[in-house]
């Protein structure tokens, strides 16, 4: 919750820095920032140490991602929106899909959790080199610079802006309880072992991959994105309610459940990315800062509804809370206005 916090005030801060020094620059010391973080916490032995660069870290990787956005914002065109973002979250996604087998792996049966931060501090460098290599003479856009007073006007007066940042909060809020809860509970509760669930999140990944794109596409020239983002709501809510059915201590089945979970999951994720990339321009960057802040309020939610939940029912239950909350989805996903 800390990092969310300061997650959300670097949010607030980051378009005043880009719009001073630009997105390449910001971007580059970024992640020179973050290499410094993961040094720390491989080299650190003390608890307030490693406590206090991990809170930093968690606020400092989103705001990479910002760049990142805006970088790819620039250079989208509005007719292929939905293609493009389809594109990117499946090729970011694939990192997501090799991240959980990567870490059991590394982590082992000795539990040596540094090795995870070195392989994620070696991966930095050739995202260094490779935005040094392409963005050096990028040309930043006009940017919008609102005050937060400002921009919160500019948002609640779009209605379909208000319902979309809603249908946000909630996808993520799914994710930041499942990410922390769902491993726990099959590790401590169903009994499988860390390589056994580091292959059942590989597997349940796979949707971020493989359906995305096409997702995106469809978007683009088919259907609307509100009819895709309800029906994904829907299955989320659904398969995740009914965990609390299952206790057989099955890879295949326990992958098979979190795989329908995340078929729902990245398909209200890529309808999101997709309306919002659509109404919103690259000089928007205070906009796309208070967008990708929902992401770090889910990080206050999802600690509540265990707290709460726990007060009047039992740990599987809680998955069965965590999809009635999704279920709330439909009502910004089934009013907000369609691009198309």
């Amino acid at each position: 919750m800390a990092g969310a916090a300061l997650g959300i005030l670097g949010y607030l801060i980051a378009p005043s820095i880009i719009r001073r020094i630009g997105n390449y620059t910001t971007s580059i010391w970024l992640v020179c920032i973050q290499i410094a973080i993961f040094y720390g916490l491989i080299s650190s032995t003390s608890p307030f140490t490693l406590a206090s660069l991990f809170i930093l870290q968690t606020a400092i990787i989103p705001l990479i991602g910002l760049t990142i956005d805006i970088f790819l914002s620039v250079y989208t065109n509005n007719h292929k929106v939905g293609a493009v973002r389809g594109l990117y979250t499946s090729i970011t996604n694939s990192a997501w899909l090799i991240a959980p087998l990567l870490g059991s792996l590394l982590i082992g049966s000795s539990l040596n959790y540094r090795n995870t931060y070195i392989a994620a501090l070696a991966m930095l460098f050739p995202f260094l080199y490779l935005v040094h290599r392409n963005f050096p003479r990028f040309k930043d856009p006009e940017y919008n610079h609102p005050s937060p007073v400002q921009l919160i006007k500019q948002i609640s007066s779009n209605k379909n802006w208000v319902k979309l940042f809603m249908a946000n909060i909630i996808l993520q809020t799914f994710y930041a309880w499942m990410v922390v809860y769902s491993p726990i509970y099959l590790h401590n509760t169903i009994g499988f072992s860390w390589s056994e669930i580091g292959i059942i999140l590989t597997i349940m990944l796979l949707p971020f991959t493989l359906i995305q794109y096409p997702l995106g596409k469809i978007a683009d020239k088919k259907y609307g994105e509100k009819e895709l983002m309800a029906i994904g709501f829907v299955i989320m809510a659904i398969s995740t309610a009914m965990i609390p059915l299952f206790s057989e201590k099955s890879v295949l089945i326990w992958a098979l459940i979190l795989l329908i979970t995340r078929i729902g999951a990245a398909t209200t994720e890529i309808m999101i990315e997709v309306y919002f990339f659509k109404t919103v321009s690259s000089r928007d960057s205070a906009i796309l800062g208070s967008f990708r802040i929902t992401r770090h309020l889910s990080y206050f939610i999802a600690p509540v509804i265990t707290s709460v939940g726990l007060l009047f029912t039992t740990t599987p239950y809680l998955f069965t809370i965590v999809g009635v909350v999704t279920l709330l989805g439909l009502y910004p996903a089934l009013t907000i206005k369609d691009t198309n």
